[in-house]
């Protein structure tokens, strides 16, 4: 025992941060593949197929939401269990999750440590790292049992207490953690399409969740200096993080712009929100909107969408949450940057500039690759897929979005996929998860170093 945590401390000291986080992704996601495809794991008690246990639990742990069984009838309780963990797991992220242990245990968090979570929390500085990380531990208990809460006041009537119980904790985890696996049946949350309090509820922690820890440590401080009357309104809002900024201005238009964009496109599709009152339509509206933040939930059939709605609800799943919290996507900021970019080349000014600050060229520049590598891998992955199925694209780039933004709506195909298809899509989830441009720096040791120490000539090439 102590040769091999000799041995683990060894391989850690040669690793970079990166290196471990994507190491410990996929021997998570392994691990719970194996657990999943226990007899004991599953309710006919036979071994579920590899390939699809694998699915399911990079699924969890990527916090995507793609099932290629239907978990509330494949899965023992045990089943569910452990599939809670992954979700759990996935959401808090393997670093955080780590660290916590060594907090339960009062063990001192090294200096290495503390560099993982900064990466894992993109975060700029190490200050407060300890603090930031009780901070999101304390949060994320609170805020799902707040949702467990009232989650019960529908689910305890209907189930019972213990099943109503276990129902409510398991969907406001996977919630939270904007996994979108339920285990209520084949139809997510359709039952509840006209049911204000789950829909509330479910969106509600979607949104907290997409909006990340940064923000709301910025936000709870704002909130805190108006109440104490430190500063006026319009001096605290002032005072707020230029990232705080952009995340919420971009939510509120992504959210309302596309649930009016939803409820105009489908309003009259008999499969969609043709037959529902009009309060119905927007609800539903608002919630095919939100849930395209990464979430995965749907109480609208998502093949029965119109293409222009389809095309629409790729663009918000490519797009996803914001950075440091459980959501995927390239992010809200990442978008607003490029916008940003876009228009001050369209001014003639030289400089991104927003609430009268300069964003640093370098993040304007991660901005475009994380954009660019994150286009190029889900176009990529749907043309495999249509490789080896006789699909049709839409669907087919439907699901490479979902996967890659960790989403996990589907039109209802990835049950039908054949095992290099799901392959592909594991790949897509697991890269959405931990970001395309980490993986493609992983193995980088001198990022941003020019090996001579020189500066090249510049010459110009035209664009445009």
């Amino acid at each position: 025992m102590d040769r091999l945590k000799k041995i683990i401390k060894k391989v850690e000291m040669h690793m970079t941060a990166s290196q471990i986080m994507v190491t410990g992704f996929a021997l998570v996601i392994f691990l719970g593949g194996v657990l999943l495809s226990l007899p004991v794991c599953n309710a006919d008690g036979k071994w579920l197929n590899f390939i699809d246990a694998l699915f399911t639990a990079c699924s969890a742990v990527c916090v995507t939401g793609l099932v290629t069984i239907v978990p509330a009838a494949q899965f023992t309780m045990l089943g569910k269990v452990i599939l809670l963990l992954l979700i759990q797991l996935g959401g808090l992220g393997i670093v955080a999750c780590t660290m916590a242990v060594f907090l339960i245990l009062r063990r001192q968090i090294t200096v290495r440590s503390r560099v993982i979570i900064q990466e894992s929390y993109n975060l700029n500085t190490m200050s407060g790292l300890v603090v930031m990380l009780k901070y999101v531990l304390k949060g994320t208990f609170l805020v799902e049992g707040i949702g467990a809460f009232f989650y019960a006041f529908q689910f305890v009537p209907e189930y019972g207490f213990f099943r109503g119980v276990w129902y409510s904790v398991f969907h406001s985890v996977s919630a939270f953690c904007n996994a979108g696996i339920d285990i209520l049946g084949e139809t997510s949350l359709q039952q509840y399409q006209a049911n204000p309090l789950v829909n509330i509820v479910t969106m509600g922690l979607i949104i907290v969740s997409g909006l990340g820890f940064i923000v709301w440590q910025d936000v709870t401080r704002t909130v805190k200096r108006i109440i104490s009357r430190e500063y006026t309104v319009g001096r605290a809002l002032q005072k707020m993080r230029l990232h705080t900024k952009l995340t919420l201005c971009m939510t509120l238009v992504l959210v309302f712009g596309g649930a009016l964009a939803f409820f105009i496109m489908e309003y009259k599709n008999p499969h969609t929100l043709g037959e529902m009152s009009v309060a119905e339509k927007w609800m539903a509206s608002m919630f095919q909107s939100v849930t395209t933040r990464t979430a995965g939930f749907f109480t609208v059939p998502q093949g029965a969408f119109w293409e222009e709605s389809k095309l629409l609800s790729c663009m918000l799943m490519f797009i996803g949450g914001s950075p440091g919290g459980t959501a995927g996507g390239i992010k809200t900021t990442t978008v607003m940057i490029l916008l940003l970019n876009c228009w001050s080349v369209l001014k003639g000014t030289p400089d991104t500039e927003c609430f009268r600050r300069k964003i640093p060229y370098y993040t304007v520049r991660t901005a475009f690759s994380v954009t660019l590598v994150s286009f190029l891998v889900m176009m990529l992955g749907t043309m495999l897929i249509l490789l080896f199925e006789p699909l049709r694209f839409m669907d087919v780039l439907y699901e490479s979005a979902s996967a890659v933004g960790t989403v996990g709506l589907s039109t209802g195909i990835t049950p039908r996929l054949c095992a290099a298809s799901k392959l592909v899509l594991i790949g897509l989830m697991y890269m959405g998860r931990l970001g395309p441009v980490t993986l493609v720096l992983l193995f980088a040791s001198k990022i941003g170093k020019n090996k001579n120490g020189r500066t090249l000539p510049e010459e110009r090439v035209m664009v445009g």
